[in-house]
């Protein structure tokens, strides 16, 4: 068992009068976290995942908002606490479609997204271009919350935000006052400017600026990928919680590890046949989400993409089979074809079986046979997991957003 002093110094925060434990968030990401895999994030946590948030919901399209037309609103009850996340340039629309979404769907609160880099988005001045307009910011949460109250005022508003447009422009401090005079209850900040995209490290000083200021709770966000990683940010920088998004697309345990860690668990060591069954479960939640076949087995070989790069062969099991030496020895894996030697090459091998399927039958059935063969020797350890960062994107050309108003 872990001792006491291992714990963070926090590891729940509220949100108005709700606990949340343990203290973090599925960062919301366009296009992954989707109800499939918020279920599968939720089912490996044990039911301990902190808050779920929507994908990103876009209001700028339709001059009057229909929630018919989104699909990722949709999720279902076993997400709660669930909050959805709304973005826009337009005050008047984020904050009708805020009041149709919070009537309806009544999540536990309603986020406005300020931290979006797309271009996209960005460049339009809705997501991060807000930053490099922060009077408009300040319009539309104040016209959020006001529509709230009257219609809906147990849910509380929150919003998330990056540290500024680029390093020459950093105003999180300004957005921070600007969020808890508006009636903001928590704020989420991602340690990145919108020029940095996700390259680089997210700075955690300014993230530790923010929380040490704030009346509220400050969730940090940006390089969180271990539950050794959790616990230095909250202690180190103050925050009430971290908010994880890329670690959680390469290893959807890590919200049940941070949770085990905090309640005093000792470290569960996932089996690469434990790690295998998560596709039969992704794939039958992307049918009840009204997948296709072919959109399942897709999202399937993405998940096997990131997933796989964490498995090497059990260091225990390997004593007991001494003909497995993953620096010198090779193996002869069938199932997946093939000479491989080395963890790497072994990982390789798992990865490379499963996205050459060519169906999802096919792939579920590779998935059995490894499971009975290689991956009985194999663990998942997500500490090999590295190079999470995508490319920086050096200009981007800022649209009028007043264009049409």
């Amino acid at each position: 068992m872990l001792k006491i002093d291992n714990l963070p110094k926090k590891v729940r925060f509220n949100l108005r009068n709700k606990e949340i434990f343990p203290n973090t968030i599925l960062s919301p990401m366009d296009g992954v976290t989707d109800a499939p895999f918020r279920r599968l994030c939720r089912i490996l946590s044990g039911d301990r995942m902190g808050l779920l948030v929507s994908e990103f919901v876009p209001t700028d399209g339709d001059a009057v908002f229909n929630p018919d037309g989104h699909k990722q609103l949709k999720f279902f009850p076993e997400e709660r606490p669930f909050g959805i996340q709304i973005f826009g340039r337009f005050p008047d629309r984020m904050a009708a479609a805020a009041g149709k979404i919070a009537e309806r769907y009544h999540p536990e609160f309603i986020e406005v997204n300020a931290g979006c880099p797309a271009p996209k988005v960005a460049g339009k001045g809705s997501g991060s271009g807000l930053l490099r307009d922060l009077p408009r910011l300040q319009e539309i949460l104040h016209d959020v919350k006001a529509v709230l109250d009257a219609k809906t005022p147990e849910i509380p508003l929150t919003l998330k935000c990056r540290i500024g447009w680029d390093d020459d422009s950093i105003n999180v401090m300004e957005t921070l006052k600007i969020a808890e005079g508006e009636g903001v209850e928590m704020l989420t900040v991602h340690g990145r400017t919108r020029l940095q995209g996700y390259n680089g490290l997210a700075n955690w000083d300014w993230i530790g600026k923010v929380a040490a200021a704030a009346k509220i709770p400050v969730i940090g966000n940006g390089d969180v990928n271990s539950v050794e990683c959790a616990r230095e940010r909250i202690n180190t920088y103050g925050v009430s919680g971290v908010s994880i998004g890329r670690g959680a697309m390469h290893n959807p345990w890590i919200f049940g590890q941070i949770a085990d860690a905090w309640e005093g668990r000792e470290k569960h060591v996932i089996t690469a046949q434990e790690a295998l069954d998560v596709f039969p479960l992704y794939y039958k939640f992307k049918i009840e989400d009204g997948a296709t076949e072919m959109n399942a087995m897709g999202r399937m070989k993405q998940l096997a993409a990131r997933l796989c790069k964490g498995f090497c062969l059990d260091g225990d099991r390997q004593s007991r089979h001494p003909g497995i030496n993953p620096g010198q020895a090779q193996v002869r894996d069938d199932n997946a074809g093939g000479t491989i030697s080395g963890d790497d090459n072994i990982a390789m091998s798992v990865r490379q079986a499963l996205l050459t399927c060519q169906s999802a039958a096919e792939m579920l059935e590779c998935v059995e046979k490894l499971k009975d063969g290689i991956a009985r020797e194999m663990v998942f350890e997500p500490e090999r997991l590295v190079n999470l960062n995508g490319a920086k994107e050096t200009e981007l050309k800022f649209v009028d957003q007043f264009k049409g108003r």
